[in-house]
């Protein structure tokens, strides 16, 4: 498969050719749902905790006597069903991470990949280069390339002036090509991939 490479000024130089195994595989729905599944969840802290009523404060004291009220039989002031009582079947504290294989991720990250490139939706660079760090030179340079909506970009190691430009700049994200997974490549409008990213995406995906 070829796909167009830009410049740092937005035009086409050339083609970048790319593995059809890896830009041009069977979307899988289904598996890139289970991958999406398993990053959120993996995200989760599980730190959510609530009070049982053995944990809340109040009295140990009988509410009222046992006979004669016409009440209810109750004996603690800390039950549920009492202002300030305990939880019942609250959350606590629990691990929500889930496994997912490496190759079913990498076919899932292939998936991701091929549809964005069926959809024209993923755009390579040649190199990505701001000469200062300032949010004005990183809107321009997005203005050149035409990109619009919720952008993901892709880069190789370093690029500290494009990180600090991008990162007032609202609906733009900046990860670095070890760090990617299909919640951002799914979630994004447009996926820039610097030319060095996206071969070393290639390499790694390759089956």
């Amino acid at each position: 498969m070829i796909l167009p490479l830009r410049n740092n000024m937005g035009e086409v130089v050339g083609d970048l050719e790319v593995d059809d195994v890896v830009f041009n595989a069977k979307i899988n729905v289904p598996l890139m749902h289970q991958a999406v599944v398993t990053y959120l969840a993996n995200q989760r802290r599980g730190t959510a905790s609530t009070k049982t009523r053995s944990e809340v404060e109040g009295s140990t004291r009988k509410v009222w006597r046992q006979k004669g009220t016409g009440r209810a039989r109750h004996g603690s002031i800390r039950a549920n069903i009492f202002v300030g009582g305990g939880v019942v079947f609250g959350p606590k504290p629990r691990s929500y991470r889930k496994k997912l294989p490496v190759k079913m991720k990498r076919g899932a990250l292939r998936s991701c990949l091929s549809a964005r490139v069926r959809d024209d939706e993923l755009v390579v660079i040649d190199d990505i280069v701001l000469e200062t760090p300032k949010t004005k030179e990183m809107t321009q340079w997005l203005q050149r390339q035409k990109l619009e909506g919720k952008i993901l970009m892709v880069l190789n190691s370093g690029k500290t002036n494009v990180f600090k430009a991008s990162s007032n700049i609202p609906n733009l994200k900046l990860i670095r090509v070890d760090n990617i997974n299909i919640y951002d490549l799914l979630n994004a409008d447009k996926v820039v991939f610097e030319k060095d990213a996206l071969k070393r995406v290639e390499e790694v995906l390759k089956p």
